[in-house]
């Protein structure tokens, strides 16, 4: 009988074990691409191009950081930027909150193992209740933004059939740069690009690299 396996392979030609994940099995650029090519809403959207993970975890990392009294710690600021990192390490999948509740407790542990590797990985400190309440801040008022600016909902129709109350911001928190415009979401390449730069600004030194087989190294 062949022994379970789930594996995915990533741009680097390594590979990740979905089952039993190796906190060492991926580079960080693999981690960089899967949250560019991971859709938020479905992958829906008003522009040409879907809003990626990538990008909506820059807008959470931006809006905490300037809500905070002081700048975040860097693994602070790094449980900020990768608070959405395993579904990227899920194969690039995103389910729609209502949707969860519905795929049962194998999703929930497979989620939490993955979440378990990173932890290690990029050594991320647990929440506490007041960071949780600011990163929920954050993330929700991300959430209501890209709702209306991205996706095209009314305000009347995130509140009655969203259950969103937050007011959007007007200013989009992510500076345009390139020739793109507040709220446009970008290309894979750009989205990529950008975090990964954020992932390695706010990494103290680079963790161990997959070994050739894709069993990542612990050692050194």
């Amino acid at each position: 009988m062949r022994p379970e396996r789930a594996w995915i392979l990533l741009p680097s030609g390594h590979r990740l074990d979905l089952l039993h994940p190796d906190p060492f099995a991926w580079t960080e650029n693999d981690l960089a691409v899967g949250l560019s090519r991971t859709y938020r809403w479905a992958g829906y959207s008003r522009w040409s191009l879907p809003l990626s993970v990538a990008q909506h975890s820059l807008t959470v990392l931006t809006l905490f950081t300037r809500a905070s009294d002081q700048t975040p710690r860097p693994p602070e600021a790094r449980r900020e930027l990768l608070h959405d990192a395993t579904e990227a390490l899920l194969g690039g999948w995103d389910p729609i909150t209502p949707l969860k509740p519905w795929l049962g407790d194998g999703f929930t542990q497979l989620v939490a193992r993955l979440q378990s590797a990173l932890d290690e990985r990029y050594r991320l400190p647990p929440w506490n209740e007041e960071s949780y309440r600011r990163h929920k801040e954050a993330d929700r008022l991300a959430a209501a933004s890209e709702a209306f600016h991205v996706v095209g909902w009314s305000q009347q129709a995130m509140r009655e059939d969203l259950g969103i109350c937050l007011e959007p911001l007007a200013e989009d928190p992510l500076a345009p740069v390139g020739g793109f415009s507040a709220w446009e979401p970008w290309p894979p390449n750009e989205a990529a690009k950008r975090f990964l730069e954020a992932l390695e600004r706010l990494s103290p030194g680079s963790p161990p690299q997959p070994n050739s087989d894709g069993a990542g190294e612990k050692g050194a």
